[in-house]
């Protein structure tokens, strides 16, 4: 979808809900048609146990994932169940590694195209309005693993065999937290697939916008292969009206580009993408920004034809 295209649609609903309805009824999120499940679950809600039915879920998004999203792609889905009990039923819920899930994942390995990888840190919600309008990308969220756990909690009983339904630790009360030694597997998976050119997200309105122990910063960026990648382009967004803290010239930022050029990559860094603010504004039309912003973009376009 070209920006023109998606510039239009700000156009329409911002003149639509400035006639029509106040700002908190806003309901202009079509250009959203593919539904985005979330990764990685709320830590807060991990004390509750593993989620209900998980089994079914799990199943059941698996089938869905190989007959409807994407049904080009042959897996066994009781298989890839039965691997994943194995490592979360029979151990204690602070002992299943990364290398513990090796065989599930070896039953659900899938190759992804190059030049539409999408990494993110802090950027969640623009991620995934990103990823839904201009569809090339590939986000973790969009593979097999990301469409059958997102959301899910899990943990084994410490003193007998079988998912613990009552009580899981939180993430930061273990190593080896289950959950999380999947999205760290997951995450590396990932990255070490990505070739072309792949792009990353980042949030410019908060402090250390590049975290180290972040996903992106702590597993993904060192399994990225500069012998594969050909460019990693970054964009730093901020919100509409602020605070601007980081950017590609200040902050943690410039700590990821050093990074990036003694690893051997070559990067790019965009700190007001057009298409990036189009889409929060689509999110928030009424902000002030906004419509100055749309009608600034059209008078651009037509003083250049």
């Amino acid at each position: 979808m070209g920006v023109m295209r998606v510039l239009e649609f700000v156009r329409r609903c911002v003149r639509r809900t400035n006639e029509t309805q106040p700002p908190e009824h806003v309901s202009c999120y079509s250009l959203q048609g593919l539904t985005v499940l979330q990764l990685y679950p709320c830590q807060v809600n991990a004390h509750l146990g593993t989620t209900p039915n998980i089994k079914h879920i799990a199943i059941g998004r698996c089938y869905t994932y190989i007959t409807l999203v994407n049904p080009s792609l042959r897996f066994d889905c009781e298989e890839i169940w039965r691997q994943f009990e194995e490592v979360v039923s029979r151990q204690s819920s602070c002992n299943v590694t990364m290398q513990d899930y090796h065989q599930m994942f070896d039953v659900m390995a899938q190759t992804l195209p190059c030049n539409k990888f999408l990494f993110w840190s802090k950027t969640r919600a623009l991620m995934q309005s990103y990823a839904a309008v201009f569809k090339h990308f590939w986000t973790l969220e969009d593979t097999l693993v990301g469409y059958m756990f997102n959301d899910l909690i899990w943990c084994g009983q410490d003193e007998d065999s079988g998912f613990d339904f009552s009580s899981c630790p939180r993430w930061s009360a273990c190593n080896n937290h289950p959950v999380f030694s999947l999205w760290r597997q997951a995450s590396q998976n990932f990255a070490e697939m990505a070739c072309g050119n792949i792009t990353v997200l980042l949030n410019g309105s908060i402090a250390n916008a590049f975290n180290r122990r972040s996903m992106f910063g702590s597993v993904e960026l060192d399994s990225l292969n500069p012998q594969k990648v050909d460019y990693v382009n970054i964009k730093v967004v901020t919100s509409l009206e602020g605070p601007h803290i980081e950017s590609c010239t200040q902050g943690s930022i410039v700590d990821l580009l050093q990074i990036l050029h003694s690893r051997g990559f070559r990067w790019t860094c965009t700190d007001s993408d057009q298409k990036l603010l189009i889409l929060m504004c689509i999110q928030d039309p009424n902000r002030t920004f906004c419509q100055n912003f749309t009608n600034n973009f059209e008078l651009r376009s037509l003083t250049s034809i």
